[in-house]
């Protein structure tokens, strides 16, 4: 017998073991869930065939789901997937509803397998296999149970219920990073703020000489956001600071009367620093490199977005002194996810509690962001710079900087995330959700490639 068909529900190592004992064919077609409906004509002949040919520890593929259309009739659609690749570190990765495993390789990745996880199990034998393998071809048709906007479902893994789950995955990931070689101890530069004007703005009062015009920057990149950038901007300016500060909207060619509205405000509030950039091919994050390089702003740049508001007049004030108290080159708060009008809806607070000092850093590769609102040393971002996206860009300046700094974390709420039905990221299609990942893993990959090099390994020592 060639291969044979199991359904694995319970993700446990106990589970993973019991199915490397009782694997008696050369190949396992894996259920990971009970929602396939069938398998395409000859799919199981195709998975194996693609499994000799590239000699794959693990395969999966692109597949039709059904999901609930009018009159209680269901419709078929395609779920496409993407690659697995070295920064695919992301537990809910999906692989999809079936798998097939090479029963071999099933087998030696089990053997090393000595934590008992009653989670992570699954999580801890995909990370071992070296080779997996996607068919982006339509092999199978499952069902969909999960209905809920994908907005919503990403803040699944800090839903504080989910915690004992996060734990184990965040165990399993370490270990797995420092098989690879990509670990990061807790030691950390500290940022030098006296050498670059930390007491930027109190010349007046001391006759002081300061690299900076002020002590910090709100800086919001927007476009065509007329509804919703008055009230950020009125939002930043409220705030109750000891020191002097200013706000930067970098109006990315609104068209919408987000300019205009902008330059009215400005006629009358010296610390609104309006930016219309020259290129017209920017991207969030190269709005953010302006606004950073630009001579208006301060020595901390601190993040609001044209659809949200602070909590609070203090964010500011407490955003800079975690900077001081912490020595870090990069502080992290917490918000709450709200509607239009300001009432709070599922999930809530988003305040990223997984996050530790001592291995913070590492899990960073594990989860799909790291939170907000976030700061930065503008000495250090200027030299870094953001990509310039308009997604993962703030992951990818989070994950170079953890690199190297601590990142100090706030876990009260300073930051109300209001979601519409205009927000970019409410509701993604599959495509726009694959688009995204994507890219993210691919930041991974290239993160932990760069921390492989800083330990004085290289990729092909590590196994990848």
């Amino acid at each position: 017998m060639r291969i044979e068909r199991i359904t694995l529900k319970d993700r446990s190592t106990v589970a993973l073991r019991r199915l490397s004992d009782e694997a008696g064919a050369e190949y396992v077609l894996l259920y990971l869930n009970d929602l396939v409906s069938e398998l395409g004509e000859y799919a199981e002949e195709r998975f194996i065939s693609v499994a000799e040919d590239t000699g794959a520890d693990m395969l999966y593929s692109d597949h039709y789901r059904l999901v609930p259309g009018e009159g209680g009739t269901s419709v078929r659609t395609r779920y496409p997937l993407i690659d697995c690749q070295m920064g695919s570190l992301r537990d809910d990765f999906d692989f999809g509803s079936v798998v097939l495993l090479r029963t071999s390789s099933l087998r030696e990745a089990v053997s090393g397998m000595s934590a008992d996880y009653r989670y992570a199990g699954f999580y801890d034998f995909r990370l071992r296999l070296r080779n997996i393998v996607h068919i982006n071809e339509f092999l199978y048709t499952d069902v969909t149970e999960d209905m809920r906007p994908s907005g919503h479902r990403q803040f699944d893994y800090v839903d504080p219920k989910n915690r004992q789950v996060q734990a184990e995955m965040e165990m399993a990931c370490t270990e797995h990073l420092r098989r690879i070689g990509a670990y990061l101890p807790p030691v950390f530069r500290e940022p030098d703020f006296s050498r670059n004007g930390s007491r930027a703005g109190l010349a007046a009062e001391d006759g002081m000489q300061t690299a900076f015009p002020v002590v910090a920057s709100v800086i919001i990149p927007v476009l065509d956001r007329v509804g919703t950038i008055g009230d950020a901007v009125r939002s930043a300016l409220g705030q109750k600071c000891d020191f002097p500060f200013n706000v930067i909207v970098v109006d990315n060619r609104s068209t919408d009367g987000t300019s205009q509205l902008l330059e009215d405000l400005a006629a009358s509030e010296p610390r609104l620093v309006h930016i219309v950039p020259r290129r017209n091919d920017l991207g969030i994050g190269g709005c953010w490199n302006l606004a950073v390089a630009s001579e208006h702003c301060g020595e901390f740049a601190v993040q609001l977005d044209s659809d949200d508001i602070y909590s609070g007049q203090d964010t500011l004030s407490r955003i800079v002194a975690a900077f001081r108290r912490e020595r870090c080159a990069m502080v992290i708060g917490s918000y709450r996810m709200t509607d239009f009008d300001m009432n709070p809806i599922p999930p809530g607070v988003i305040d990223h509690r997984e996050w530790t000092e001592e291995n913070g850093r590492n899990n960073a590769l594990r989860v799909n962001g790291l939170g907000a609102p976030r700061a930065f040393w503008t000495p250090l971002l200027r030299s870094l710079k953001m990509p310039d996206a308009s997604y993962g860009e703030d992951y990818a300046i989070g994950l170079r900087i953890s690199r190297e700094y601590r990142i100090g974390r706030i876990y009260d709420v300073l930051y109300c995330c209001r979601r519409w039905h205009g927000n970019s990221d409410a509701d993604l299609s599959v495509e726009r959700q694959n688009a995204n990942n994507l890219y993210k893993d691919r930041l991974r990959t290239w993160e932990i490639a760069a921390r492989i090099r800083l330990n004085g390994n290289n990729l092909e020592t590590a196994g990848l």
